[in-house]
This record gives C-alpha cells, sequence and structure tokens, in this order.
C-alpha cells in the first residue's frame, strides 16, 4: 500500500470530484487569491528594486563613492594623493575637484545658486558619468584658461541660456577694495549642457575645468580627490583604510553619509509595501481555512470511517493537511510564474498599454524617471514564497484540528 497513508487520501481527496460543487469553487476562489497576492508582491517589490537601482545609479553617476579632502580645504598634494588612493585595489578611478557655492546670473534673468565643481576632464570620466549624461557640447570643451562652463539642464533652462552664451558667475567670497568689500565676478561661457535626470543636479550644479574655479577662489590645488570604488557598499570600510594610510592631514568620506537617510527611507518602504501585500496572501489563507472547514464537513462520514479502521487522530489531521497544503502550493505556483513573467516583461506590457488605451503612467514633464524600472531578485522571491507557504500551512492546521475531534459514532448515527 501506498505510503505514508495521509499523502495518498489526501491526493485523492484533491483529485476527486466533489458533490459540493461550492465546495470546489472556494478552493478555486483560494488558489486564485494566494496566486494573485504572491504576484503582487513579486510585481511590487520588483518594481520597487527597480526604482532604487535606478536612483543609485543616477545619483552615484554624478556623486563619487568616496572623498579625499584637506584639513585646511586644500589637498596640497594631491598628485601623491590620487597614487596612494589608486595603490589601494578597490579603488577604480581617482580625480581632484575643487567645489564652491556660487550664484549665476544669465544674460536675461535674476540669477540662481548652485555649486560650481571644477574637474579635470581627462580624469573625471574615472569616478562620475557625467560625460555620458551629455545632451549638449562635451566634458572636454572644458579647457584651462578659456572659463568654459557646463550647466544642468534645469539650470540652463532657469538661466535663459545654451551652449555658446555667457553666463556671469559670482562667487561667495569677498575681496576688500577702496569702495568696500566686493564678491569676485567672472564671466563663463556655456559650453555645454548636461541631465543627469536627477532635480538635484539638474538645476543646481555647474562644471567647469578645475584650474579655472581655483583661480577664481584663488586656491593653490583642489578641495579633494574623489574615488570610485569597485563594490559602493564597501566604501565605508575602503575609505577608512585610505585614510588610515593618507594620514592626520586628510579626512575621509563616502556616498552613505550624505544620502544614506535617502536609501534607507526607500528601504524601509519596501519593507512595508512587502509586509501590506502580505496580507493579500493572507486574506487568500484564511478563504482556504473555509474551504478546508467545509471539506471536513463534507467528509465526516469518511473520516468516521476511518477512525473505525484505526487511524488516529494525528493520522486524520495528517490527510486535510496535505490537501491544504498542496491546494496552497498550486496557488503559490501559479503566483510565481505569473509574477516573474509580469515582472521580466513588465516594460513591453507598459508601453503596449499606454499605446492601446492613449495613457501615460509616468509622464517624462513630471518624473525623471519615466519607465518603470523591475530589477528581479531571487533572494525577494524566495522569501514571498517562503512567507507565502507559512501563511498556507498555518491555515491548514485549525481545519484539521477539527477534523482529528470528529466522533465516530456522532458522525455514523444517521447514515
Amino acid at each position: 500500500m501506498f505510503r505514508p497513508l495521509e499523502v495518498f487520501i489526501g491526493l485523492r481527496y484533491t483529485r476527486a470530484k466533489r458533490r459540493n460543487h461550492f465546495i470546489s469553487f472556494i478552493s478555486l476562489v483560494s488558489i486564485l487569491g494566494i496566486a494573485v497576492g504572491v504576484a503582487a508582491l513579486i510585481i511590487v517589490i520588483s518594481v520597487m528594486n527597480g526604482f532604487d537601482k535606478e536612483l543609485k545609479s543616477r545619483i552615484l553617476g554624478m556623486v563619487s563613492h568616496a572623498t579625499v579632502t584637506g584639513v585646511d580645504d586644500t589637498v596640497h598634494e594631491w598628485r601623491k594623493a590620487i597614487d596612494l588612493a589608486r595603490a589601494n585595489p578597490h579603488v577604480e578611478g581617482a580625480a581632484p575637484y575643487v567645489e564652491r557655492y556660487v550664484m549665476i546670473q544669465g544674460a536675461s534673468s535674476d540669477g540662481a545658486g548652485a555649486v560650481i565643481r571644477g574637474v579635470l576632464p581627462e580624469l573625471e570620466p574615472s569616478v562620475s558619468e557625467i560625460d555620458r549624461r551629455m545632451v549638449q557640447g562635451r566634458l572636454t570643451d572644458l579647457t584651462a584658461g578659456r572659463f568654459g562652463i557646463v550647466l544642468g539642464r534645469e539650470l540652463a533652462i532657469m538661466l535663459g541660456v545654451t551652449v555658446g552664451d555667457d553666463v556671469t558667475v559670482f562667487a561667495a567670497e569677498f575681496t576688500a577694495s577702496p569702495i568696500g568689500a566686493l564678491p569676485r565676478v567672472k564671466r563663463f561661457r556655456v559650453v555645454g549642457v548636461f541631465e543627469a535626470g536627477m532635480q538635484e543636479y539638474d538645476s543646481g550644479l555647474a562644471v567647469v575645468h578645475m584650474d579655472d574655479a581655483a583661480r577664481l577662489y584663488r586656491l593653490d590645488g583642489p578641495t579633494g580627490i574623489r574615488l570610485r570604488l569597485d563594490d559602493l557598499f564597501r566604501a565605508y570600510s575602503v575609505a577608512r583604510d585610505i585614510g588610515t594610510e593618507l594620514g592626520q592631514f586628510y579626512r575621509v568620506t563616502d556616498w552613505m553619509q550624505g544620502h544614506s537617510n535617502f536609501f534607507k527611507a526607500i528601504a524601509m518602504e519596501k519593507r512595508v509595501m512587502f509586509l501590506i501585500l502580505s496580507l493579500i496572501v493572507a486574506v487568500a489563507a484564511f478563504n482556504l481555512v473555509s474551504t478546508l472547514v467545509m471539506l471536513v464537513t463534507d467528509k465526516q462520514a469518511d473520516i468516521a470511517i476511518l477512525r473505525t479502521l484505526g487511524q488516529s487522530p494525528a493520522s486524520i489531521m495528517g490527510v486535510f493537511v496535505v490537501q491544504g497544503v498542496l491546494v496552497g502550493t498550486l496557488g503559490i505556483v501559479l503566483g510565481l510564474l505569473f509574477g516573474i513573467v509580469m515582472t521580466l516583461n513588465l516594460e513591453t506590457i507598459v508601453h503596449w498599454m499606454e499605446r492601446t488605451f492613449g495613457i501615460v503612467f509616468m509622464s517624462p514633464d513630471v518624473y525623471y524617471i519615466s519607465e518603470l524600472p523591475a530589477d528581479l531578485h531571487w533572494g525577494d522571491v524566495g522569501w514571498i514564497t517562503i512567507t507565502a507557504f507559512v501563511f498556507c500551512t498555518f491555515a491548514t492546521l485549525y481545519p484539521a484540528w477539527r477534523a482529528a475531534r470528529v466522533q465516530p459514532a456522532a458522525a455514523l448515527r444517521y447514515e
């Protein structure tokens, strides 16, 4: 005989045509409910992973993974510091920079505040993606002594300028003169426009040659060195090691110190969404409880006969646990298949819906991310599967316990 007996009987009950079609309907609803819950979890968590990945790519494409600065706000031996940083096996790129706050004014605008960043065009691509974000001009058009400037797209629109126009830069420092303190002013020519896809940089960042920035602020060297690492999540430990090697005249910071709250908020939102959407699976599990309770009522005579043949209450519980787990597993498998297929083809499906129904889910005029990104993590799929399976398993315990408490004499009295 087939062993174990509980699995054999549970599978027979699942395959058998039930006399009560309402029970079959409730079972189908339970399977579909679990499938919808699992699929929704996979799709939503994958979309949030996609947004997280896209934002990290855009933010870290403009900022460095780690930054080395001097205690007196100037790195005098910056070439030596770069060579020492590059000696670290985790450092992929290093470039000096000058960074200050300025006021920029166009020919027909009131001006706007911005951060001006002086870079070396030949080294900057090793630490940022600004050269790949150019929409007009090239980063290499920045030449020392010519006072060229590259503006963020939104900043250029606010100033009303384009490539070839002049802007006036007011440095946030003053020079003494016979008529009083005067701000340092320099005229720059716009040689390029970039679009990072983040409001913070598109509307508040201007890039110039490092020598021009140093001359504007009368510095004898860069204010820091930006580093790009092979693993951004190891930035703190690598930065700490580099800081120790450089000595006490330097301080090192990493990207998490400036953006940690932002990414922590995204991670918290992801966990909250996981908990909220898990309630869909829990509701479907409640339907599974109803299905098994009605099945136990319908099979009381069979349970009584099994008990008279010597089957124990624990064995009776096993029969209905097997059936409930089987129904739950079927719903989980359907949900996994549907959710994974939807996630892998989400952009195609969204584009088809936009063309078919004439709607735009994420207008580029409103959102900086106009696509609906999805990043499927198999670790998340595993956690969703385990969570759904646990819900379904717990949902079978009460109906199985009721089946084990059926008394043979009472159940067979009217048969």
